[in-house]
Order: C-alpha cells, then sequence, then structure tokens
C-alpha cells in the first residue's frame, strides 16, 4: 500500500487504484481498497479501534487510476460538497479501437436499467441523465488510439458508453463493444488525474497516479513520467 500513496496528510488519503480492484465491498466479498487503506492507516499510526476513512468518488472495478479518500467527515462532507457541485476536475486516458477524430466533446442521454447496463436513450426518455464529455486524441498506433478526456458530467460507466455509441470503444470493454481482450478481465480506461479544493487549506491541489505497465505494449512513451504531466491539462 505504501507504494501507491500519492499524497497524506490529516485530511486527505489519496491513493492509485490498481485495475481489477475493488473501491468499496460488494457481494464478491473481495478486499476492497477502503479495507486495505483503513488497515494502513490503522497500523501505520498505531490506531486503536475503527479508522473513519470517507469514500467521496468511486470508479469502476475494471479502471485504474486516482482516488481521493476523506481521513476526517469534515473534509468527507466537503469534498462530497464539491463532488456535488462539479467543481472536481477529472482527467481520464483510455485506449479505443480505432483512429478516431483529432479531438470531440460528445453529448448523449443515458440511462441504467436495472441489470446495471447504461444505454443511450433519447432526451425525452424517462429517467435519461445529460452526459457531456470531450476527447483529444493523443496518438494513434495503427489500430488503436490514446485518448485524453475530461468530464462535463458523472454519470455511470459514462466514457465507456459514450466512446462505444460513437464508434470507439474502450479495449476489452467486452460489455459495451469492444472486440479485443486488454490485461485479463480490465479494460483500458485509467483516471490520470484529480483536482479539488484541499477541505482546510483551501488550495486547489492535483494528484496524478502514473498509467499502468500494461499499457506500454500499445504506447510505449507512456514509459516517461513526462508524458503524464505534460497531457495533464494540455
Amino acid at each position: 500500500m505504501q507504494d501507491r500513496i500519492l499524497y497524506i496528510d490529516n485530511h486527505l488519503l489519496v491513493i492509485a487504484k490498481q485495475a481489477g480492484e475493488l473501491v468499496q465491498g460488494d457481494r464478491t466479498g473481495d478486499l476492497s481498497l477502503l479495507d486495505k487503506a483503513k488497515a494502513y492507516l490503522k497500523t501505520e499510526f498505531s490506531k486503536p479501534g475503527n479508522v473513519f476513512l470517507g469514500l467521496v468518488h468511486r470508479l469502476d472495478r475494471p479502471t485504474s487510476g486516482v482516488i481521493v479518500f476523506a481521513r476526517t467527515s469534515k473534509a468527507a462532507k466537503r469534498l462530497s460538497q464539491e463532488f456535488r457541485e462539479r467543481s472536481v476536475e477529472k482527467i481520464y486516458l483510455g485506449l479505443v479501437e480505432k483512429k478516431c477524430p483529432a479531438r470531440g466533446s460528445l453529448q448523449d442521454y443515458l440511462f441504467k436499467d436495472r441489470a446495471g447496463t447504461v444505454r443511450v436513450k433519447s432526451a425525452q426518455y424517462t429517467g435519461a441523465q445529460k452526459a457531456i464529455m470531450h476527447y483529444k486524441r493523443l496518438a494513434f498506433n495503427g489500430e488503436f488510439s490514446l485518448v485524453k478526456i475530461s468530464l462535463e458530467t458523472g454519470r455511470a460507466h459514462q466514457i465507456r458508453v459514450q466512446m462505444a455509441n460513437h464508434g470507439f470503444p474502450l479495449l476489452g470493454d467486452f460489455r459495451y463493444g469492444s472486440k479485443r481482450t486488454f490485461d485479463q478481465r480490465n479494460l483500458a480506461l485509467h483516471a490520470l488525474s484529480i483536482t479539488v479544493t484541499h477541505p482546510t487549506l483551501l488550495n486547489r491541489q492535483t494528484f496524478v497516479a502514473p498509467t499502468p505497465q500494461s499499457w506500454l505494449r500499445y504506447f510505449p512513451e507512456l514509459r516517461t513520467s513526462e508524458f503524464d504531466s505534460n497531457h495533464q491539462t494540455n
């Protein structure tokens, strides 16, 4: 756990989540990142009793990247409000099938059914929510595109569904139309960075999670840390 901690202070714990890792426990009973982080804090700081750690956002299990936890109830309340107000800035990297346009802005209406699958519907469909995202193609290797993605809305499976709906599914995302495997049961989506207002310092802070090693076979340029920092905001 120690080598995956991106930032820690009295109010925040920021961790690089691995693809395939649960953020929060579910019916599988698999150990979650939240449980691992609590155990780490309990041991590292010799804390008696239960350790408080607030979950203020999530990533899908097959997705890797940066996760922010709140170490105090005050921090959890303020961070949760940031997410509700959409003042949190999140940048993702994705590997998609085919050569997508150099850049694009996508707007769709998404509906999540009882089975948990998200589908694109008309604007008039009852329960459908507007989803807006923007992307830029960073590289193309002759078969797949490396894209940088930013979100205006934070809908369930939003990036996965919108990219697939416009003809460019994420590698390994069989649920939404991919025909190619990727990194066992995972998919090629990485939460590269997140920018929040620190709950007590009140300054804007950006945390970056390095791209996974499994991505290097497709785009070796990801090997350099300069790639992440250069494409985080540009």
